[in-house]
């Protein structure tokens, strides 16, 4: 197969991906305007009645949980994972249309960062129910995609020699499942602030108002939602941070040079431990905790778009981490 045939379906495949996570985004949306908070159900009761002498059956009245906009959610799920295999393919296309890994510059670190983000939502909904958050997932993913093949893209060509080592695979692919972990929990973070303060003004016991707060779950479950994210993520990140520095030594000859890609991860690192620090203290594990994470989010997207169009670095040509 031709070099411009690869390109091509590559380049249809990321659009395909782009079409179905539109659609994807309005099931969410959809699922996300009928969504109510409501309690649990309770058990169907039966009881007999007599009249005249004949026994009538009735069903007390009862209470459901049942979602509305669920069918709506599941066609979400359904055309993200079908979004998911396209982006995919259309990401291991480019890999072979380039000949090596598809992360050589920013346009492909861009698409292979939203497919890492898509992932680990979808990979987490297969253990924790994660529908109610499609939308805050989809539309960063979307916007992501957007940015790559409007203003980053570029052909695919040969990686530099400090490119040219098995610590691109190592590196990159860790850095990507972080940005797919840190985006996720930037949207619960964010979403748990809005949810403390409907909680905040409906007072104890009150009913929680608000188009987006009536439809979260309790703040201290969106808190708690976000602490076990980063607590997976972070490690991976540490883990990221030392096999660039390696890689720097192979490519380089030294660990660290505070060139600004480096000092952002750095900085992205400090205020992730910072996080964890938070909410082992006491007084800090609320909305503190919360803004600390999107801070750590802020300086991860300075690290990923900020130094490579406003400072002057060695890893500009390839807008990895």
């Amino acid at each position: 197969m031709s070099p411009e045939s690869l390109a091509r379906m590559s380049n249809v495949a990321i659009y395909s991906s782009m079409l179905t996570l539109t659609l994807a985004m309005f099931a969410f949306a959809a699922s996300f305007a009928g969504q109510r908070r409501r309690p649990a159900a309770a058990p169907a009761v039966e009881a007999a009645a007599r009249e005249g002498g004949a026994a009538v059956l009735t069903r007390a009245p009862v209470a459901t949980d049942e979602v509305p906009g669920r069918r709506a959610a599941n066609i979400g799920m359904a055309l993200s994972w079908l979004s998911f295999f396209l982006l995919l393919a259309g990401v291991v296309l480019r890999g072979i249309w380039a000949g090596r890994a598809p992360w050589g510059n920013m346009y492909e670190f861009s698409i292979t960062a939203a497919l890492g983000i898509l992932g680990v939502f979808l990979f987490t909904n297969l253990k924790v129910d994660l529908r109610w958050l499609g939308l805050f997932v989809v539309i960063p993913v979307l916007l992501t995609l957007g940015v790559a093949v409007t203003i980053l893209y570029t052909e695919a060509a040969q990686l530099v020699p400090a490119l040219k080592s098995y610590w691109l695979v190592i590196h990159v692919l860790a850095a990507i499942v972080c940005a797919g972990a840190f985006t996720m929990a930037a949207a619960t973070a964010g979403l748990s602030l809005v949810r403390d303060r409907a909680e905040r003004k409906a007072g104890k016991g009150g009913t929680v108002t608000g188009v987006v707060a009536s439809r979260m779950p309790d703040a201290e479950r969106l808190r708690s939602l976000t602490n076990r994210i980063l607590a997976f993520a972070f490690p991976l990140w540490t883990f990221t941070v030392v096999a660039g520095a390696i890689w720097a030594e192979n490519a380089w000859g030294r660990y660290w040079g505070w060139d600004p890609k480096e000092t952002w991860a750095f900085i992205t690192w400090v205020v992730y431990a910072a996080y964890l620090h938070a909410r082992s203290t006491a007084g800090w594990r609320g909305n503190r905790a919360s803004w600390i994470a999107l801070a750590g989010w802020a300086a991860f997207l300075m690290n990923y778009f900020g130094v490579n169009f406003l400072a002057s670095s060695l890893h500009s040509y390839a807008g990895i981490s």
